[in-house]
C-alpha cells in the first residue's frame, strides 16, 4: 500500500511526466525516467507531511529519491506513519 501511494506521490510531483504505473515498475533510477530536481522537492515534501518523517539531504537523502523500494524500506524504518 504504500509503495503504491508512494507511486502516485511521484506522478504527482512530477506533474504526470512519470506515472504511477511507471514509477512502480521502473528499472532505471526515477530520474531517468523523467523525474527532475523539482519534482524531487515537491516529492520531499509530499513524503514527510503524509508520512510524518524527515529525509535528509545531506545523507544518502536524494538517492532515496530515485529509487521507490527504498524511499519504502526507509519509511519503515523510520516509523513513517501512512494515513
Amino acid at each position: 500500500m504504500v509503495r503504491e501511494r508512494l507511486a502516485a506521490m511521484v506522478a504527482s510531483a512530477s506533474d504526470g511526466a512519470v506515472t504511477a504505473e511507471e514509477a512502480l515498475n521502473a528499472t532505471v533510477p526515477l530520474s531517468a525516467l523523467g523525474v527532475t530536481s523539482l519534482a524531487q522537492m515537491r516529492l520531499i515534501d509530499a513524503v514527510e507531511t503524509e508520512f510524518g518523517i524527515e529525509i535528509d539531504l545531506s545523507g544518502d537523502g536524494l538517492d532515496l529519491l530515485d529509487d521507490l523500494g527504498a524511499l519504502e524500506r526507509h519509511i519503515a524504518q523510520a516509523g513513517g506513519s501512512g494515513p
